[in-house]
């Protein structure tokens, strides 16, 4: 089975979380679902030069003021994803969207608003005890 080492960005920024919706992928049951915005690790890269660079290339904002928040791991039908989370927020730039079909920015209360792929289902628990904690 493929693997693949990716990070993700939990936005914060006004009390609200970033989230963005995937358009039509080559896998069926991804597409149109909702994830934290990030990308793969290139060699050599830490998870937060990763994550700094992915956030720059696909919304145009540099996010700063990480906080690693967990790591998933999740086996879809037909490849493993391993995705490190990093809390962050924004430190300068206007959003331009290159990547997905929506995004959204959600209340702490409303993290359940939207259809998450598994593996950010996961996230969003960690979120959730981190918020509550």
């Amino acid at each position: 089975m493929k693997h693949y080492n990716v990070v993700a960005a939990v936005v914060c920024h006004d009390g609200k979380y970033l989230c963005m919706q995937k358009g039509k992928t080559k896998f069926e049951y991804t597409s149109y679902k909702w994830e934290f915005p990030g990308g793969k690790l290139e060699p050599g890269e830490t998870g937060e030069q990763a994550i700094v660079r992915e956030i720059e290339e696909e919304l145009e904002v540099t996010i700063g003021n990480l906080e690693y928040l967990c790591t998933v791991e999740h086996d879809y039908e037909t490849f493993h994803l391993s995705m490190q989370c990093y809390l962050a927020s924004i430190i300068s730039g206007k959003f331009v969207e290159h990547a997905h079909e929506d995004m959204k920015w959600l209340e702490t209360d409303n993290l359940w608003a939207v259809d998450w792929l598994p593996a950010d289902i996961k996230v969003v628990k960690e979120l959730e005890k981190k918020i509550n904690a």
